[in-house]
């Protein structure tokens, strides 16, 4: 049951790592913004690596043509779903932004069955589906008449970039032949070490004064690259041990910590409707821990 130890530690700093790109966002670029969760997250995961390497002597990792498809491939993808994720905390408020990226679960779920031969139990096709209902409900605004289809597709995008994301991820890991946590490992870092290097370039190349705006908000730049590697490596960790379904059902528990985040720390004021919404996903990443 470790997955869901990792889960659980993911969901919670996947939070804060979402609250503090929020506050991002209102003085960096979408690309600076996204730039910010990995620009620091290199150190720390090498860092974890080779504190797993000194505990627990292994091999190194031997990369066939298929695993290195699968890290270049999610590499690029999760950029994508950052940067939607960003373009949704312009959309609506916070929370109502961060509950329509999780459809990422209801997606995993379908393409998770359809292509890497993964399936729920009955219980937990229930719990996806009340997070999927609940999604609908966050992104409809006053009422279903001014429904905002601009953001529920940019959130169904997003949440499908994550998905995808998620599913290359662990593929990636299980085509190591490495123990557990050695075989996460090695993905987070070459993962985050990729989206570096891919967006230093392209920020630098033009938009060369997004560096100087990072900089000028170095705290919120640290803080998200801290908070978004100990989150990742929870997310790899849950999903080289358990299918990618079960751990994004799960991680929906993240709602309730982004409804504190938003209350107490951001200021922003949750409807009775949106609060009936997160209720709603925390129920399914419930029937998924009974299922």
């Amino acid at each position: 049951m470790e997955w869901i130890g990792f889960t659980l530690l993911a969901a919670f700093m996947q939070s804060w790592r979402n609250a503090l790109q929020s506050k991002l966002s209102a003085h960096v670029s979408v690309a600076g913004v996204t730039l910010a969760r990995f620009l620091w997250a290199s150190p720390i995961a090498l860092l974890y690596l080779m504190i797993l390497y000194w505990i627990e002597p292994a091999p190194l990792p031997s990369v066939t043509l298929k695993g290195a498809s699968f890290i270049v491939g999610a590499s690029i993808m999760q950029i994508v779903a950052t940067a939607l994720m960003v373009k949704l905390f312009q959309q609506k408020n916070y929370a109502i932004g961060a509950g329509l990226a999780k459809s990422e679960a209801l997606v995993a779920a379908i393409l998770g069955l359809l292509f890497f031969g993964t399936a729920l139990t009955a219980m937990g096709w229930i719990g996806v589906l009340i997070g999927g209902v609940a999604v609908f409900i966050l992104s409809a605004g006053k009422g279903i008449q001014s429904l905002s289809y601009k953001t529920l597709l940019i959130g169904l995008a997003c949440g499908g970039s994550f998905a995808i994301t998620s599913l290359w991820i662990r593929e990636a890991s299980l085509n190591l032949s490495l123990p557990f946590p050695h075989r996460a490992a090695w993905v987070l870092f070459v993962v985050i070490s990729l989206q570096t290097l891919m967006l230093l370039i392209y920020i630098l190349k033009r938009e060369p004064n997004t560096m100087q705006d990072l900089r000028s908000h170095s705290r919120y730049t640290v803080a998200t690259s801290f908070t978004s590697c100990i989150g990742s490596l929870g997310w790899f960790s849950a999903m080289s041990l358990q299918a990618v379904p079960y751990v994004k059902t799960l991680g929906q528990i993240e709602v309730l910590f982004t409804l504190l985040i938003s209350t107490f720390w951001l200021g922003q004021k949750v409807a009775r409707k949106d609060i009936i919404g997160l209720i709603l996903i925390a129920i399914a990443a419930m029937l998924v821990m009974l299922q």
